[in-house]
């Protein structure tokens, strides 16, 4: 579990290191007050901030949460504490992570197709964290 969290951890600050948020705000601010020639130089700049979005540290980010999520759930699995259905689902949702949305086709597949399955995973999480308190 220490090494699924400290993946975990790793993942969300190479999430953090790679948003964008902040900087297409500023670029957005910009464009509302800049000429029309200004406009066409903060498009490109806000494309840039995608393409950085959407490169090494958030792809590696996203695997390390999947790599994370399934080293939890497989010792989940060895636990009396949760279900063995509890555990199977984490299971899937963590090989569906392992395949970024920046895939092509196929991450955006199992990146879409693991939403139900996690939002299943948190509510018997959850049910099972309440039964415990």
């Amino acid at each position: 579990m220490a090494i699924a969290l400290t993946l975990g951890l790793l993942g969300i600050a190479a999430y953090f290191a790679s948003t964008a948020a902040f900087e297409m705000l500023l670029l957005s601010n910009q464009y509302a007050a800049a000429t029309e020639a200004q406009k066409f130089i903060l498009i490109a700049a806000g494309q840039v901030m995608l393409a950085t979005y959407q490169g090494t540290a958030f792809d590696f980010g996203y695997i390390l949460e999947g790599v994370a999520l399934l080293i939890a759930t497989v010792v989940m699995s060895r636990s009396t504490l949760f279900s063995k259905k509890t555990a199977y689902i984490g299971i899937l949702v963590g090989v569906m992570s392992l395949v970024p949305p920046t895939a092509g086709t196929i991450g955006l597949l199992f990146s879409l197709g693991s939403l139900a399955p996690l939002e299943i995973w948190d509510i018997l999480i959850a049910r099972r964290l309440f039964q415990l308190g």
